[in-house]
């Protein structure tokens, strides 16, 4: 509602299981880049409108979630941060999305918010590590062997987890080998480093 006029009628009730289901079947499957994904699902959220009350704080929470599952950076510019300061253009962009039916003018409009918040972050809370070295930091649980580690942030391919999260981890000192003199053992483990737990500490609490 706005102004006393229904500015989206959500669909109907009986529709909205299947329609939520099949949102996070693509949620789920989307190869699309977080930034990309995150606003798309926000928007489908809020145009199914799935509960009688509190839409718009669940769909920003899930871009949020969606966010920072992708780079922690995001846990300290949380998207209903970004709403509150930009309200009557977030509700305008919404609204536009709809009478076009097409989602790009939501999407270019949380992008442009995101871009502009993600500028004024202090360079001390700016996470100076990919997003893989990232999920390393987060998966360690005291000395591991490199197959616990990939389970754990859930990848398949052994070559690109040594290339894009073992090595450039290790080439930051954020974790070592506990046998550095066999790099090769089939006993090797790594663990965190003073560094590497700091960091952790400052990206995850």
């Amino acid at each position: 509602m706005g102004d006393g006029q229904v500015l989206h009628m959500a669909p109907p009730a009986n529709c909205v299981p299947k329609l939520m289901h099949d949102l996070f079947s693509w949620l789920n499957g989307s190869d699309d880049h977080p930034l990309i994904t995150s606003s798309v699902f926000h928007y489908e959220f809020e145009f199914i409108n799935p509960f009688a009350d509190g839409n718009g704080r669940m769909g920003r929470l899930w871009q949020t979630l969606i966010l920072t599952r992708w780079n922690p950076l995001f846990a300290h510019i949380p998207v209903e941060r970004l709403v509150h300061e930009h309200q009557a253009n977030y509700y305008q962009a919404l609204q536009d999305s709809t009478d076009g039916t097409d989602s790009a003018l939501f999407v270019q409009f949380m992008l442009e918010m995101i871009s502009d918040a993600m500028s004024s972050v202090p360079p001390q809370v700016a996470p100076q590590v990919t997003p893989q070295v990232q999920q390393v930091l987060r998966a360690f649980d005291g000395e591991m062997p490199r197959s616990q580690l990939q389970r754990a942030v859930g990848l398949k391919d052994r070559k690109s987890f040594r290339e894009r999260y073992i090595r450039p981890a290790l080439k930051e000192g954020l974790i070592e080998m506990t046998l550095p003199d066999k790099p090769n053992s089939p006993l090797q483990k790594y663990r965190l480093t003073d560094k590497g737990m700091e960091m952790r500490r400052h990206l995850f609490g």
